[in-house]
């Protein structure tokens, strides 16, 4: 007796993150409804060449629309049903969003919105919303943890993520939608987006072009290796909150499971923090080359550090990230040279 595939619908399939779980997923036996706009926001030829890989496997399905396009979103929980959502698609990056604020409240406000809708309707038995390391702001008590409170965003970007999170949480309880909220933390790897640093000094390098150095190199991150983060993902999957009761026994001082819905939010980092300095000198050590480094003053909404408390994640999945830095930057420098044939 064959058994039906559970489907998947992921949105921001063709995006960095959303191939790789959509890769993984399809490895693991699910069938995958991806949702992408394939927006030129970078290289598009990036995003196409992501999807025509997920579109070697009969069991993916491809969709370019924009999620908030009205009834897009509830026509395919009606039609597909789908067991899991993993909602990624948004306008990403602190920067930009100092420049085009508007597509952020169109993809992240409206998009998560339209969403958030179609599950109302059609309920997954779970549903996954990334968010960000950023909603965490001007925090400076370290690592980050998920039931510290964040409401110091420093850019619009950070401030649309926090506010999915309330959205998310307000549906949660009125329908009770079992939903986790992922808070990502500096996502890296093959197939990763142009506009991130890594991308960029990579390239930089390459060229025998300077870098920008952003706080003249006085900044650290919890660099996360994309498999890494996309296996923690697929994890979560299986373990969807419950909505507490008085017969369900109270939950440990650091889970964020909210009081009066099926949520929680977890972070999703390396847990160890690496000197940007570190971080340049592995991309120069995978090249083989030194850069030539331009110091500059801190960008306008970024922030000095970033450092994960993963003890949420390792108890609900049994793990959490481990790929070192230099072995994760290696085996991005060569999809690079092998991606552009440099």
């Amino acid at each position: 007796m064959t058994h039906p595939l559970r489907t998947a619908l992921v949105t921001g399939s063709a995006g960095f993150i959303g191939y790789h779980l959509c890769s993984l997923l399809l490895a693991q036996g699910w069938r995958v409804i991806g949702v992408d706009a394939l927006t030129d926001y970078y290289d598009v030829s990036l995003k196409q060449d992501r999807q025509s890989k997920l579109l070697q496997s009969p069991h993916f399905r491809a969709v370019n629309d924009r999620i908030e396009t009205p009834g897009l979103l509830a026509d395919l929980f009606e039609d597909h049903r789908p067991d899991a959502v993993i909602h990624l698609a948004a306008q990403a990056g602190v920067r930009y969003s100092i420049e085009a604020p508007e597509s952020y409240v169109e993809a992240n406000l409206i998009g998560t919105f339209r969403l958030l809708e179609a599950a109302r309707a059609h309920p997954p038995a779970h549903m996954l919303l990334a968010s960000t390391s950023s909603v965490y702001g001007a925090n400076t008590a370290m690592p980050y943890g998920e039931t510290d409170k964040a409401d110091t965003q420093m850019s619009f970007y950070a401030a649309t993520k926090k506010a999915n999170e309330a959205m998310a949480h307000s549906y949660a309880h009125l329908y009770n939608l079992p939903t986790t909220m992922f808070r990502f933390f500096t996502v890296y790897g093959p197939w990763g987006r142009p506009d991130m640093a890594l991308f960029k000094f990579t390239r930089a390098i390459l060229d025998d072009d300077p870098i920008d150095v952003y706080n003249h190199g006085r900044m650290k991150r919890d660099f996360t290796y994309v498999d890494d983060l996309v296996a923690a993902i697929a994890k979560l999957i299986e373990v969807a909150p419950v909505r507490p009761d008085q017969d369900t026994p109270p939950s440990p001082p650091d889970d964020s499971l909210s009081p009066v819905a099926p949520y929680r939010i977890v972070n999703i980092g390396n847990a160890s923090p690496v000197p940007l300095m570190v971080f340049i000198e592995a991309i120069e050590a995978a090249i083989g080359r030194s850069a030539r480094k331009n110091l500059m003053d801190m960008q306008p909404g970024d922030v000095p550090a970033t450092w994960a408390d993963t003890t949420l994640l390792n108890r609900l999945t049994g793990s959490s990230p481990t790929t070192p830095v230099a072995d994760g930057v290696a085996r991005f420098v060569a999809w690079y040279r092998d991606y552009y044939r440099v």
